[in-house]
C-alpha cells in the first residue's frame, strides 16, 4: 500500500494506533497487553502492531491523567526492553491533546537513550506525519522484510541525528582516502586542506547538478568521468583531474565567458559562477605538479551517490537526503566540536541571540534618522502597536492556558480557570498542597507542574498589564520582557504610515554590519540571515506601495518618494528578488572570522548554495538563468581573532612606543583608507551589477593588503622578541596566523567598528594552545580566567561600535568564577545594559552531548560606572521542554554582588527579595564559625553536587585496594564547637544553601568561598537549640537510605538526599525563621527546582565527579 499522509494525519488525531499501524504504515496487527510497575505505579501497555518482532505499545492512562515525565517513561521502557527488545511506545494523554512517540536508541558503548518525538492536537505536525512515511512498509516489501531492516527503518526515521551522523563517520573515511590518493603537494598540511578543498567543490557540484544547472545532467559529474575514461583511458595522466576537472573549476564554473568551442565542447552547457571558490586556489599556484588518478573520483562520487543532494530547505524526510545545513552541521558538531573546542549551536539559540542584538540595534539607527516615529507626545509612535495588540507580542508559550492553546496551536475563546484546589494557593501559602503536581495539558506546557503555571500565568498579567498601559516605549524593553521582538519589528515597518520610516530602517537594514569573530561554518551568520530576510522583504513591500500610492495620486511615474524607485529597479538585474535580497545581506552585512580555514570555506560554500537555492535552471536564459555568485572573500576570512592589531589606537600604540621616524603609522594609515575605497567600489558593483569582478582587480585588492598586512606582522612580531624577517618570521605567522582587524576591515573599524556582534567563541583552556600560539603580552586583562572564551568577549569588546549591539554563548563561570572577576569587571565596564540567561547540563543541556552549563550574555556597548544587568533563574529544564524554553525566558533586574564581585543570577521577585535578606546578614558569615586550623567539631562536603548539597558531620564510607578517598570532591571544615557545627551543617544542607549556590556561584563546583562567604549574621541560642536535633536526626536519615556501591576498584557509601526532602524541609523553614523571610518567600525556597530535584532517579551525585 502507499502512504497516505491526509488518512495518517486523521487516523491520528482519532487516536486510533491500531488503524493507522494496519492501513497506513502497513504493519500486522497484533493483540497484546503488557503490564509494568515503576516507583509502585502499575503502568498497562496495549499493543497496536508489530513488525517482524518489532512492536509498537500504547501505553495507557487513567482518566485525567497526563504523559508521564520523561524520567518515569525511561523506567516504563526499560520494563518493556525486557519483554519486546525493539519497540516503540506511545504515550498520550487522558485529554487526547498530545502525544509522544518514544524510541529506545541503542549504540554500541553508549547506555540507551529515549527519542522523542511530540505529536499535539490540531497543530499541522508536518514533520511528525514525515516520519511516519518513513516506518511504513510496501505489500512488495514483505518477503525480503526481516527484523533487523525493520529496525534500520525505524532508526533512520526517528533517530533524528542518524542522517547526518552517517554521512559525517563515512565522510571522514572518504576524506582519508582522497587525501592518500592526492600527490605533487609536499606540506602535509597543504596536502590536507587541499584534499577538503577538493571536496567542497565536489559537493557544491552535486547540489548544482542535481537542480539541473550542469548541462542539464543531473549526474553530470560521474559521466563526464566515464566520458573521459572512455575517451583517453582510465588513469592515463590522470586524465579526469588534469583534462577535465581543473578545467571545469578554472576556466568553466571560475572562467568568466565567452568560452572557446573546445572549452564548450568539453564541458558542456555550464554557468559560469565566480564566488571565489572555483578560482585557482594558492595551494594550486604553488603546486605545480598536482596528481589524483581517477580511482579517487571514482570512489568519491560512488559514496556521494548513495544520497539524494536537495538545493532547498525541505526537512529531511529519508535517511539518504542531503541539503546544505547538514554540511554546517557535519563541521560544527563533529569536526569542531573534537579539535577547537566549539560545539554546534542549534537554531533556537542562534536566533534568540541575534533577534535580540539585530533588531535592537536597527531600532536604534532607525529612531536617529526618524526620532518622531518614536518619540511624538500627544501623537502616534511605533509603541502604539504594542498598546493596541499586547497579546499579538507575547510568545503563545506564556499565553498558554489563558488566550492560546499551544496544543491546538488556536486562540481560546476565554482563559481557563484554575482549579480551586490551584487557585487557592495564590493568595493563600498554606493552600498549596497540589502546587507541585504535574498540571494537564489543557493548563501545562510539556512537563509544566501548577507552581510553574501560576507562576507564568502572573508574568502573563504583569506584562500584559504592561503593554495595555502604554508603558513599553523602548526597544530593549522587549529583549527584558522577552517580547516577540522580530514579530514587532516586522509590524512597525509593514504598518509604517509614513514613507520617512521605512526610509529609516532601509538605511539601518542595509547598512548594519554583523560580525561573528569566530564562525565556524556560519552557524550565526545564518540566523542572522535569517532575520534580516524578512525585514528587507517588508520595507521593499512598503517601498513599492508607497511608489504606487504616489503614482495612483500624482499620475506621475518619477522617483517619488525619493530613491525608491531606484532601489526597486535595481531588483529587476537581479533573476528575481529573493536572489537580491540574499545577495545583499551576504555582501552587506555578514562578516565572519575563523582561526581555521576549512571552516571559513565552508561557511561561504553554504553561503553560495543559500544564493543558488533561489533560482532554478533556465535553458533559454544566459548563464542558465543564474547571476555569478558574489565573491565574499573579503567577508569571511580565515585568521586567529585574537592575535593582531584589532584598533588604530592598537597600532598607534604599538608604533609609537618606539621612535617611528618614517612616519610608518600614517603611511599604513593612509594606504588602508585608500584600500578601503577600492573595497568598497569592488562590493558595490557585485550588488549593484551581475556580481563578477575582474580577477585582475582582486588580485591587486589581496596584494595591496598583503602588504600591509607584512608590515603589521613584522611590527607585532618584534614584540614577541621574533626576528622581523627570514624563516623565524614565516614560522611565527603560519603558528599564529595574526589578524589585524584594523586593515582587514578598515572601514568598518575607522567608523567605529562592528554595528552587532554574535558568536560562540571557543571554549579551550590557554595553556592547551600554547604551545601552537601564545597571546600578546599585556593585551587581555582576563588573562585570569586562562580560557580562550574569555579572551574573546574581551576581544569582541574591542570590535563591536558605541550603542553597537553584543551577543554571545559562553559557560556560566563568566558570571561566578573568582578566576573570572577580571573579565566581569572589563565586560561591566564597557558593556552598560546586559541581559545574562543561564543554563544547567542536567537533566537537559543546550549543547548535545557536552556537559557545558551555559550562559547566554546581550549587551549594548556604552561605557558606565555602574552597568545595569537583568538575569534569569539558572533554567534546568527537560527535553520536552526546549520547545518553549527560550519564549518563556523570564528577567530580573540583577547586580554584581560587591563583597564577592559576581553576577547574581535571579529570574524573579522571590529570588530578589529572599537574596536581599539573606545579604542582611553578611556581616558575619559562615567564616566566623570557623577555625583557621584543625580542631573543634569536623564536616565534611561533597563539592561537585547535581541537585543536592551534602555537609555531613560523618565520613563517607569508602573502601580500596588501589585508591584514596578523593580529597578533590570533598572539603573539610572546622566549627569551633559542636552546637555550631550542626547549624552550619544545616545550612549547607539546606535547600536555601543550594539556591544561594545555584545563585552566585559558579554552578558548578562548591569552592571554600561559596561556603565561607554565606551570611549567618548572629545565631540565637534558641536557634542552635532547636536545629541541632533535626541535623542529627537528618544525619540518621543519610545512613538509613545510603547503600554500599561495588565497583571495580572500589566501595563507597552513595546517599539519596531525595528521600530525607522532608526533613531538610524542616531544616528551611527554621532558618527561614532566622532570617526573617515571609511564608511566601519560605514557600520559594523549600520548593526552589523541586520538579527537578524530586523527579530524578534515585541516585546520588557522585556522577558528577567528573566533571
Amino acid at each position: 500500500m502507499d502512504f497516505n499522509a491526509a488518512n495518517a494525519r486523521k487516523l491520528l488525531e482519532q487516536f486510533d494506533f491500531a488503524s493507522l499501524f494496519a492501513e497506513e504504515l502497513g504493519w500486522d496487527r497484533h493483540k497484546a497487553e503488557l503490564s509494568v510497575v515503576v516507583s509502585d505505579e502499575t503502568f498497562t501497555l496495549r499493543a497496536a502492531a508489530e513488525k517482524r518482532g518489532a512492536v509498537a505499545w500504547v501505553c495507557l492512562v487513567a482518566t485525567g491523567s497526563g504523559i508521564p515525565e520523561r524520567s518515569v517513561r525511561q523506567k516504563i521502557d526499560r520494563e518493556v526492553s525486557k519483554s519486546t527488545f525493539e519497540h516503540l511506545i506511545i504515550f498520550v494523554d487522558a485529554s487526547h491533546a498530545s502525544q509522544v512517540w518514544s524510541w529506545p536508541r541503542r549504540e554500541f558503548g553508549k547506555p540507551v537513550s529515549l527519542v522523542d518525538h511530540v505529536w499535539y492536537a490540531a497543530s499541522q505536525n508536518t514533520a511528525f506525519i514525515q516520519r511516519l512515511h518513513g516506518i511504513s512498509f510496501r505489500l512488495s516489501e514483505e518477503n525480503e522484510l526481516t527484523l533487523p531492516k525493520v529496525t534500520a527503518r525505524l532508526e533512520g526515521s526517528l533517530n533524528a541525528e542518524r542522517v547526518t551522523k552517517r554521512f559525517y563517520d563515512q565522510f571522514t573515511k572518504e576524506h582519508a582516502a582522497f587525501l592518500g590518493f592526492i600527490s605533487g603537494i609536499a606540506d602535509v598540511a597543504d596536502k590536507e586542506w587541499y584534499a577538503s578543498l577538493m571536496l567542497n567543490r565536489l559537493m557544491f557540484i552535486y547540489f548544482m547538478q542535481r537542480k539541473g544547472f550542469l548541462d542539464g545532467k543531473p549526474n553530470y559529474l560521474a559521466d563526464k568521468l566515464t566520458a573521459c575514461q572512455a575517451q583517453l583511458g582510465k588513469d592515463k595522466f590522470h586524465s579526469f583531474y588534469r583534462t577535465f576537472l581543473i578545467r571545469l573549476f578554472h576556466d568553466g564554473l571560475g572562467g568568466k565567458p565567452p568560452r572557446d568551442p573546445e572549452l564548450d565542447t568539453l564541458l558542456g552547457r555550464i554557468p559560469y559562477l565566480n564566488g571565489g571558490l572555483f578560482e585557482k586556489h594558492a595551494i594550486e599556484e604553488r603546486y605545480l605538479d598536482i596528481k589524483i588518478p581517477d580511482e579517487a573520483f571514482a570512489r568519491i562520487f560512488g559514496y556521494f551517490d548513495r544520497y539524494q543532494w536537495h538545493l532547498d530547505e525541505r526537512p529531511l524526510r529519508k535517511d539518504d537526503e542531503i541539503n546544505p545545513d547538514v554540511l554546517g552541521y557535519i563541521f560544527e558538531k563533529y569536526i569542531n566540536q573534537k579539535q577547537m573546542g566549539a560545539y554546534y549551536t542549534k537554531e533556537d539559540i542562534t536566533e534568540y541571540i541575534s533577534k535580540n542584538t539585530v533588531i535592537p540595534f536597527l531600532f536604534d539607527a532607525a529612531k536617529a534618522e526618524c526620532k518622531v516615529a518614536f518619540e511624538n507626545p500627544g501623537g502616534p509612535t511605533i509603541w502604539d502597536h504594542l498598546r493596541d495588540d499586547p497579546d499579538g507580542y507575547i510568545y503563545p508559550a506564556v499565553k498558554h492556558g489563558l488566550t492560546w492553546d499551544v496544543h491546538a496551536n488556536a486562540a481560546l475563546e476565554r482563559p481557563l480557570d484554575l482549579p480551586p484546589e490551584i487557585a487557592a494557593g495564590i493568595e493563600d501559602v498554606s493552600a498549596r498542597a497540589e502546587w507541585n503536581r504535574k498540571a494537564p495539558a489543557e493548563f501545562g506546557l510539556p512537563a509544566e507542574i501548577w507552581r510553574e503555571v501560576v507562576a507564568r500565568r502572573v508574568r502573563y498579567a504583569e506584562i500584559r498589564a504592561k503593554l495595555a498601559a502604554g508603558e513599553v516605549r523602548e526597544i530593549n524593553d522587549l529583549i527584558t520582557l522577552n517580547l516577540d521582538i522580530w514579530q514587532f519589528a516586522q509590524d512597525v515597518i509593514e504598518r509604517s504610515e509614513g514613507s520617512e520610516l521605512v526610509r529609516a530602517f532601509w538605511k539601518a537594514i542595509e547598512g548594519v554590519t554583523v560580525l561573528d569573530p569566530t564562525c565556524g561554518s556560519g552557524a550565526f551568520l545564518f540566523a542572522a540571515l535569517k532575520i534580516l530576510q524578512p525585514l528587507y522583504e517588508a520595507c521593499l513591500d512598503r517601498m513599492q506601495e508607497f511608489v504606487l500610492d504616489h503614482e495612483r495620486v500624482s499620475g506621475k511615474v518619477e522617483d517619488r518618494p525619493k530613491g525608491f524607485r531606484a532601489v526597486l529597479d535595481n531588483i529587476k538585474k537581479h533573476p528575481n528578488r529573493q536572489y537580491f535580497i540574499l545577495k545583499s545581506i551576504i555582501l552587506k552585512n555578514l562578516f565572519g572570522v575563523d582561526i581555521m580555514e576549512e571552516a571559513v570555506e565552508i561557511c561561504k560554500l553554504r553561503l553560495f548554495l543559500k544564493l543558488a537555492a533561489q533560482v532554478d535552471a533556465d535553458q533559454k536564459h544566459e548563464n542558465l538563468g543564474i547571476e555569478p555568485l558574489p565573491d565574499i572573500d573579503f567577508n569571511i576570512r580565515a585568521g586567529n581573532t585574537l592575535v593582531g592589531y584589532a584598533t588604530y589606537a592598537d597600532v598607534k600604540k604599538a608604533l609609537t612606543s618606539k621612535l617611528d621616524l618614517d612616519n610608518s603609522l600614517e603611511k599604513i594609515t593612509t594606504s588602508a583608507a585608500d584600500l578601503q575605497q577600492t573595497f568598497d567600489a569592488f562590493r558595490r558593483r557585485q550588488v549593484e551589477g551581475d556580481g563578477s569582478v575582474p580577477a585582475a582587480d582582486k588580485a591587486e585588492l589581496r596584494a595591496r593588503l598583503k602588504n600591509l598586512e607584512v608590515q603589521l606582522n613584522v611590527q607585532l612580531a618584534s614584540s614577541y622578541g621574533k626576528a622581523r624577517a627570514g624563516d623565524a618570521l614565516e614560522g611565527w605567522v603560519k603558528t599564529h596566523q595574526p589578524f589585524h582587524w584594523f586593515i582587514e576591515f578598515y572601514g568598518i573599524m575607522h567608523n567605529g567598528g562592528f554595528d552587532v556582534l554574535i558568536g560562540n567563541p571557543p571554549y579551550v583552556e590557554y595553556r592547551k594552545v600554547k604551545q601552537q600560539y601564545t597571546l600578546p603580552r599585556d593585551t587581555y586583562s582576563s588573562e585570569s580566567a586562562a580560557n580562550l572564551y574569555a579572551f574573546c568577549m574581551e576581544r569582541s569588546c574591542d570590535l563591536v561600535r558605541a550603542n553597537g549591539r553584543f551577543g554571545m554563548i559562553v559557560p556560566t563561570a563568566v558570571l561566578g568564577l573568582d578566576e573570572t572577576e577580571p573579565l566581569r569587571a572589563y565586560l561591566t565596564q564597557e558593556l552598560a545594559l546586559n541581559w545574562c540567561s543561564t543554563f544547567a547540563i542536567r537533566p537537559s543541556k543546550l549543547f548535545d552531548g557536552v556537559d557545558q552549563r551555559l550562559c547566554i550574555w546581550i549587551s549594548e556597548k556604552s561605557r558606565s560606572d555602574r552597568a545595569q544587568i537583568w538575569t534569569t533563574r539558572y533554567h534546568h529544564w527537560y527535553a520536552e521542554e526546549r520547545e518553549s524554553l527560550f519564549s518563556c525566558i523570564g528577567y530580573t533586574r540583577s547586580f554584581v554582588l560587591a563583597r564577592l564581585n559576581r553576577i547574581v543570577q535571579l529570574g524573579s521577585n522571590d529570588a530578589a527579595r529572599v537574596l536581599e535578606k539573606i545579604e542582611r546578614g553578611s556581616a558575619k558569615t559562615i567564616a566566623h564559625y570557623l577555625r583557621k586550623s584543625p580542631g573543634g567539631a569536623l564536616l565534611h562536603y561533597h563539592r561537585s553536587p547535581r541537585y543536592w548539597i551534602r555537609g555531613m558531620d560523618f565520613e563517607q564510607y569508602f573502601r580500596s585496594e588501589t585508591k584514596a578517598r578523593s580529597v578533590h570532591h570533598f572539603r573539610d571544615i572546622h566549627v569551633f564547637d559542636a552546637e555550631n557545627a550542626k547549624f552550619v551543617g544545616s545550612i549547607i544542607n539546606s535547600t536555601l544553601f543550594f539556591f544561594w549556590f545555584v545563585s552566585v556561584g559558579n554552578g558548578r563546583n562548591i569552592t571554600s568561598v561559596d561556603v565561607s562567604a554565606f551570611p549567618v549574621g548572629n545565631i540565637e541560642r534558641g536557634a542552635l537549640r532547636t536545629i541541632g536535633p533535626i541535623f542529627d536526626r537528618l544525619m540518621a536519615d543519610y545512613k538509613a537510605n545510603s547503600i554500599i556501591r561495588v565497583r571495580k576498584d572500589c566501595e563507597f557509601q552513595e546517599f539519596r538526599p531525595s528521600q530525607s526532602k522532608g526533613i531538610i524541609d524542616e531544616l528551611d523553614r527554621k532558618i527561614a525563621r532566622h532570617f526573617g523571610f515571609e511564608a511566601s518567600e519560605t514557600d520559594f525556597i523549600v520548593n526552589y527546582d523541586v520538579k527537578y530535584r524530586m523527579g530524578q532517579s534515585d541516585g546520588d551525585d557522585e556522577a558528577d565527579d567528573d566533571e
